[in-house]
């Protein structure tokens, strides 16, 4: 992805930017490295970090959390665990599980949804549980018993950048009339990618702004709404 927006004439930087400072417009940021970036507009659109950029305005309001996810080893020739046989499926009752079929030979993918544990984007330990292994093996045994003993092929730990209600944050800084808040992906940030993208550049060129998505709906406690 990176490469392909240098060929459409993006220049990156290898660095993380720091919050500007002052209010009314900004003219340019500067990076942890020292560099100066220049330009008419400014998106910060920094997944689990953005509360860490902006603590005093978002870290009482984006809250991130630690999810593990698992993928299973499907018998070889096991077709029923296969699109189109399996489709993407979620379990929003007590359980809060989701999964995805063996794509691409990856596994049968399965994660628990509910909000796990807080979690530091910087200082987490990605390394899953055996408490999390056990509890996505349990839902796999009951939801497919044909897989109850499946070998665990891959698993991972990443993280929810929740909202309060589960939603987007895409809003104007309050301080910067250039600056613009974009985040609280809440688990779904990259799949919506592409869409939000073409929403965040219509709304800077002055579109309408989706009031559900705005600052003042996120508040300072969780309440899911949004799944």
């Amino acid at each position: 992805m990176v490469e392909e927006a240098v060929k459409g004439g993006v220049e990156y930087l290898g660095t993380a930017a720091l919050a500007p400072t002052g209010t009314g417009k900004v003219t340019s940021v500067e990076t942890r490295s020292g560099e100066i970036a220049q330009a008419g507009v400014f998106v910060f659109a920094c997944g689990p970090w953005l509360p860490k950029v902006f603590p005093d305005l978002l870290g009482h309001r984006i809250f991130p959390t630690r999810q593990e996810v698992f993928f299973f080893g499907v018998p070889a020739g096991d077709t029923r665990f296969k699109p189109p046989a399996l489709p993407t499926w979620i379990n929003l009752g007590d359980d809060e599980a989701y999964g995805m079929p063996d794509l691409e030979n990856r596994g049968l993918k399965v994660a628990i949804d509910r909000h796990g544990p807080p979690f530091d984007p910087d200082t987490g330990r990605r390394v899953a549980t055996a408490e999390g292994l056990e509890e996505a093996r349990r839902y796999v045994g009951h939801l497919f018993p044909a897989m109850k003993d499946a070998p665990v092929v891959e698993s991972r730990v990443c993280q929810y950048e929740n909202t309060s209600n589960g939603d987007f944050l895409i809003d104007r800084h309050p301080a910067f009339e250039n600056v613009w808040l974009v985040g609280g992906g809440s688990g779904h940030g990259f799949k919506h990618g592409p869409a939000l993208g073409e929403y965040v550049a219509r709304i800077i060129e002055g579109g309408a702004l989706e009031p559900r998505f705005a600052l003042r709906t996120k508040k300072e406690f969780e309440h899911r709404s949004v799944y």
